[in-house]
């Protein structure tokens, strides 16, 4: 590893200086210098460099269409979600960035990968900077992810760890996590700015030249980012996100960004006392509950999309009176500024008397999702627990609302249509255009409806009349 010296840059003017200090000489700005890290070239070398007409090698240039494609050799983790997720397997000197609150399931999900990617023999390092090797062997040994190929090692230290990469040679190794190690030449604490990227840019290195996997596990800050400089997204080839909280059922890992696979796609587990367990098919997951509830005002079924996979989701609503003078607007799993909109669309369009009433909408089982095709079933259910009167159960219900009180169509609208279908739904509420496009499945009855009133119209027969 280069012997490395450091200064202080200011983020704002960019003024710089060897020491670091907690306001900046130049703008006046606080806590804004930030550590850099400059490879030390010593003059007297660069000089006798100079004077001996040295050239450095030159990386070799070639035409784009002269490049042989190459197939990627991928290695599946052996978790099917995970795969999904990475295209297929993981790719020989892919770096990838696993990140998300305490408590989610990171460091669960990391070594039992770990331990599948170990079980053929492949040997597999595991470093951990926040817990000690007895800490993560009970764990291993309770989800049953011990594989005698898998390596643990308790070290924050970055040059340590290099040499135990170079020494043991592991076909992969999980870091966990990147805000805790320190490099030796730098001065600043663990988790800082400079930390952090120099950090990564040394694991991203040395994954690239020798090889090996690497999975580099990261914290977020309290609104939901990533900790530490965004250089660090973009030097790694992937990065996955956990968006649940830890008190959900599910853990949702999605792909932001990925350079060997999709990034519309998303990984759905479980969390058990086994770990994270597989959720091969969400809309059986989601729905199961429903089905022995019966009819129920203030439900609606519609169809998200997760990546390339439909999931079937269950929109519950409740309309009560308030006592206060303004009424409460809650939603979970929903944006809340969306599900204003479509309150203020039902006022209008349908004449519903919303003033007089807090209102309540969740998705059931804690999914999160910003999908304009659940704007149908949001206003349905809103004006079910309204009237008291249930939606029907065998019925899915797709379509973006519009401010002027239009459904329009949402993508992918077949691919919902057979998910609906192959669970059991005989019927699926649509736009008016979109009912017209798209092929009939057989068992399910397709209605259209130009506009929100239309829809409601099919359920409620006194549409014309105020829903209050």
């Amino acid at each position: 590893m280069a012997r490395l010296k450091s200064i202080y840059r200011c983020q704002e003017c960019g003024y710089s200086d060897p020491k670091g200090m907690g306001q900046c000489p130049s703008c006046s700005a606080w806590n804004t210098m930030v550590e850099e890290v400059v490879e030390a070239s010593p003059a007297k070398a660069v000089r006798r460099t100079l004077a001996e007409g040295a050239s450095s090698a030159v990386a070799a240039v070639s035409a784009l269409a002269e490049v042989r494609d190459e197939t990627e050799v991928r290695t599946p983790t052996g978790i099917a979600e995970l795969d999904r997720l990475l295209g297929g397997g993981v790719v020989p000197g892919q770096v990838s960035l696993v990140a998300g609150p305490p408590g989610i399931g990171k460091s669960t999900l990391m070594l039992q990968a770990a331990a599948a990617l170990a079980a053929p023999g492949r040997k597999i390092l595991y470093v951990s900077g926040e817990e000690s090797p007895l800490q993560v062997s009970s764990r291993a040994k309770r989800i049953g992810a011990a594989a005698q190929s898998l390596y643990l090692m308790a070290e924050t230290d970055l040059s340590k760890i290099l040499r135990a990469m170079d020494e043991h040679k592991p076909w992969g190794v999980v870091i966990d996590s990147i805000q805790t190690l320190s490099h030796p030449d730098l001065a600043s604490t663990p988790g800082s700015v400079g930390q952090v990227r120099e950090c990564a840019m040394e694991i991203v290195r040395t994954a690239k030249s020798s090889g090996a996997a690497a999975f580099v596990l990261g914290h977020v800050t309290k609104d939901g980012t990533l900790a530490g400089p965004r250089v660090l997204e973009h030097v790694v080839d992937s990065v996955f996100y956990f968006d649940a909280e830890r008190h959900e059922l599910l853990r949702v890992l999605r792909a932001v960004k990925n350079r060997f696979g999709p990034t519309d796609e998303a990984g759905i587990f479980e969390m058990t006392e086994r770990g994270l367990r597989e959720v091969p098919n969400p809309s059986a997951f989601f729905m199961a509950d429903s089905k022995d509830a019966g009819p129920r005002p203030g439900r609606a079924v519609s169809i998200t999309m997760e990546g390339s996979r439909p999931v079937l989701v269950e929109v519950q609503a409740l309309a009560v009176p308030t006592r206060y003078p303004l009424p409460r607007r809650t939603a979970t799993g929903i944006d809340l500024n969306r599900v204003l909109v479509l309150l203020a669309a039902l006022e209008k369009h349908l004449k519903l008397r919303l003033d007089s009433r807090d209102v309540y909408v969740s998705l059931a089982g804690g999914l999160r999702v910003k999908d304009p095709a659940l704007d149908l079933a949001v206003c349905l259910a809103v004006a079910s627990s309204l009237r008291e009167a249930p939606l029907p159960e065998d019925a899915v219900f797709l379509g973006e609302v519009s401010l002027l009180g239009g459904v329009g169509r949402v993508p992918q609208t077949e691919n919902r249509l057979r998910e609906a279908a192959k669970a059991g739904f005989s019927r699926a509420v649509l736009s008016a255009r979109a009912a017209r496009d798209v092929s009939r499945l057989p068992g399910l009855a397709v209605s259209g409806a130009a506009g929100l009133a239309e829809a409601a119209g099919l359920f409620f027969q006194d549409i014309k009349e105020p829903l209050s």
